[in-house]
């Protein structure tokens, strides 16, 4: 049986910049659903958008993004819509607009050779033994079983290893439809939508290469009626949904207390979403996959006896960001809170040739 000092499941943003930073250091070995490349296998739905605190991630290790990741074109402002008061409202944000599977298997293609990578495998058990952890898994055929001391569950939403070690762990979850369709509007433009009739969370939308991305966080029951529901709601603010190309769907994590950031035990780690680290108000995540990565590779590097409360203590100022994201979730999905907001006008960048106008006004 191989052992290993670090184990990682699942090679997302999170897991592919931990294996990257962790090599020449331990000995690595790293399973993921997604294919080496090309467009089959695992795809995380998205609506690839890199935010400015993930960017500064790249800046920090001194890495340049290529242009095949790129997705055009670049927009520089979010336009947001409260459906029940009719406002929208024009904000700038900094996002990059990025091809999320290409950029995936960028971040896995950065990953140095002296990492043990399995690509489209499928970990089936983890247990812990004799201060060792086991994990057995399907990968090219045939199944293999393989110890290290430290494990990372670096595998999203529906964490496996966040489901052994917190076997009783709870936290708000949503169903995240998303749809391609082909783009029929004049300009392009992104947008947030808030809409309590049909979610307590909110939707979006965003122009990428000729399609119009819409997707949105649902309630599990009656999803996909709300979804539909939205849509049509939508068509009084001019949004024009043409024909559907493709339909994706997952699980999304809101974390809604402080209580459902996890950072693992008995020399287990999460990071990343399985840890619950999530913006509620926007459900970003890249950015604190690859802040918990860099500061997990940090503690793994330096192989203290007590890694895990390092860990938690090292992350505890992200977890602060996160809850200060929490109370923005809550005001933002509150209507009268919202409405009030929007209708200050703060911050609103009006276009050249807008009129201030509303859904009931059109």
């Amino acid at each position: 049986m191989q052992h290993f000092d670090v184990a990682i499941i699942g090679l997302g943003p999170a897991g592919a910049a931990l294996a990257r930073q962790l090599a020449g250091n331990l000995s690595v070995i790293a399973l993921d659903k997604k294919q080496q490349q090309g467009n089959r296998g695992f795809k995380k739905p998205c609506g690839g958008l890199l935010a400015p605190d993930a960017q500064r991630a790249f800046i920090r290790a001194g890495i340049t993004l290529p242009v095949q990741v790129m997705a055009d074109p670049q927009i520089f402002s979010v336009r947001t819509v409260d459906v029940q008061s009719g406002f929208t409202r024009n904000y700038q944000r900094s996002y990059l607009n990025i091809d999320r599977h290409a950029f995936d298997l960028w971040m896995k293609s950065l990953i140095p050779p002296s990492i043990n990578v399995y690509h489209d495998a499928l970990c089936r058990k983890i247990w812990r033994e004799n201060g060792l952890w086991h994990l057995t898994f399907c990968a090219e055929g045939a199944e293999s079983t393989v110890t290290c001391r430290y494990l990372v569950g670096a595998d999203g939403a529906n964490s496996m290893v966040r489901r052994v070690l917190y076997p009783a762990h709870e936290i708000r979850k949503y169903v995240a439809l998303q749809q391609w369709l082909k783009d029929r509007h004049p300009q392009p433009f992104y947008s947030c939508v808030f809409d309590n009739a049909t979610t307590d969370c909110y939707a979006w939308s965003i122009s990428k290469d000729g399609y119009f991305i819409f997707g949105g966080a649902f309630a599990l029951k009656n999803s996909r009626e709300n979804f539909e529901a939205l849509k049509m709601r939508l068509e009084a603010f001019d949004f024009r949904f043409g024909e559907v190309v493709k339909s994706e769907k997952c699980t999304v994590l809101c974390p809604s207390r402080w209580g459902n950031f996890v950072c693992g035990k008995e020399n287990a780690f999460l990071i990343g979403e399985a840890a619950g680290f999530i913006s509620a108000s926007s459900l970003e995540g890249i950015s604190y996959a690859l802040d918990s990565a860099e500061i997990l590779s940090g503690v793994l590097c330096s192989t203290p006896d007590n890694a895990n409360t390092v860990y938690r203590r090292k992350t505890r100022g992200l977890r602060v960001k996160l809850l200060g994201k929490i109370i923005k979730n809550r005001v933002l999905t509150t209507p009268w809170l919202r409405k009030w907001i929007m209708k200050s006008g703060v911050a609103h960048i009006p276009l050249t040739a807008e009129k201030p106008t509303t859904a009931a006004r059109a």
